[in-house]
């Protein structure tokens, strides 16, 4: 096998689960897709290539449009894409172009195309690829444009082609690696490659975790000693964030491998909380809590930057279900709180219907909820919406490379 054929080889594999099968990157990774020999540096190195292509399908296809009569089947499209991307970037395309040649004849349903793949990739320029950024699908886009205008979904969609930072947010004093801070506080790292490696990550000084997600936390801004629930708290940097704030957190989620990677997590860091597992549609807690944290299942319209896959694999078809499973965790987490108590609701969404609107039906179920304007460390004050709440953008701070899409909004009793 060619030197870095694994790695590529896994990269299709990982492009056909989602384009062909419509697997989630994440299921592919963890599913049969990737052969179990395949090396740690492989296995990152396929996920980064599979993820560069996917945030740029359409300009790729544009391209190889001009060199081929018609459209291959997908497993051949796909290793063109990903050759194609690798040349546009730098890599070396001899190398690139054997490599696919001998990807395309070990598969049965590729082999009879592998003197076309070289042809087409020995005509094609190694140079930067050129023209439209990957627009988001209609069933996405049109919303969108309905609730922000055509100027911000382009610019969303600018942001979203492009390979997002890497944030961090971290304890008093810690070790950090080099970086720029944010004015939000968050820690924003432009090339930080392997992150195990990086400065102060053995020490427990740093968690990572997008700008924007570590907004909702600081919204609700608990006490040192104030019993806090973090709801659907998965994948557990808000949950670090509220025990690095004094907080006496519950953590609770319905996935127990996922909790046990929150636990491993704050063993890491050396933090501390009381973990539940449980449906929180059924859980009850034992007394009333000072705070709570509902960061709600969503449709993660906001997250595309770092995970591409999504407008491949979803057609928005479950977002009724997710609003109404928004509003019952809703109901229920505000039944926990002490009187004059505050709850964070939040949503990775970009869809009005996962935010402004959910926040508008809860006031109007519940006498007597009113919204706290939102104030957190180093806002800007366009985030604010009319109601108090915050809307954030992947738009926003593009010039720094953007951010993850999120709402929140701070209620009380």
């Amino acid at each position: 096998m060619a030197k870095g054929q694994g790695a590529r080889g896994a990269a299709v594999a990982l492009l056909d689960a989602v384009l062909g099968e419509g697997h989630l990157l994440s299921a592919a990774l963890a599913g049969p897709a990737l052969p179990p020999t395949l090396s740690p540096q492989d296995r990152a190195r396929a996920q980064r290539l599979a993820t560069d292509v996917l945030r740029q399908i359409e300009p790729l296809d544009i391209t190889l449009g001009q060199y081929l009569r018609k459209a291959p089947p997908l497993p051949v499209l796909n290793i063109l894409r990903l050759a194609l991307h690798e040349i546009a970037t730098g890599a070396a395309a001899h190398g690139v172009v054997n490599d696919a040649v001998t990807l395309a004849k070990s598969g049965r349903k590729t082999q009879h195309q592998a003197s076309m793949i070289n042809a087409v990739l020995r005509q094609i320029p190694a140079e930067p690829i050129a023209g439209p950024v990957q627009k988001m699908p209609r069933w996405l886009r049109q919303p969108l444009v309905h609730a922000y205008g055509r100027d911000a979904v382009a610019a969303i969609e600018a942001v979203q082609a492009g390979v997002p930072p890497l944030d961090l947010s971290f304890k008093p004093g810690a070790e950090l690696p080099e970086g720029q801070i944010l004015p939000t506080g968050s820690l924003r790292l432009s090339a930080p490659g392997q992150v195990t490696g990086l400065a102060g990550y053995a020490a427990g000084g740093w968690w990572v975790q997008d700008a924007a997600a570590a907004l909702p936390a600081r919204l609700l801004a608990p006490g040192p000693g104030d019993c806090v629930l973090d709801l659907c708290a998965a994948p557990g940097g808000k949950t670090a964030q509220l025990a690095a704030m004094g907080a006496q957190v519950t953590a609770l989620d319905i996935s127990g491998p996922r909790m046990g990677r929150v636990a491993e997590n704050l063993k890491r860091l050396g933090l501390g909380a009381e973990m539940v597992v449980a449906d929180a549609l059924h859980w009850q807690p034992s007394a009333p809590f000072d705070a709570i944290l509902l960061d709600a299942p969503c449709s993660a319209s906001g997250t595309i930057r770092r995970h591409p896959d999504l407008p491949f694999v979803k057609d928005g078809s479950d977002l009724p279900a997710l609003v109404e499973l928004q509003a019952q965790l809703l109901d229920r987490a505000l039944g926990w709180l002490k009187p004059g108590g505050r709850l964070v609701y939040a949503t990775c969404s970009l869809f009005p219907e996962e935010g402004d609107c959910q926040i508008a039906a809860a006031l109007s179920r519940h006498p007597g909820l009113t919204v706290v304007p939102a104030d957190p460390p180093g806002m800007d004050p366009t985030w604010l919406t009319e109601t108090g709440a915050l809307r954030l953008r992947p738009d926003f701070w593009a010039e720094l490379g953007g951010m993850d899409g999120f709402f929140m909004a701070c209620l009380t009793l």
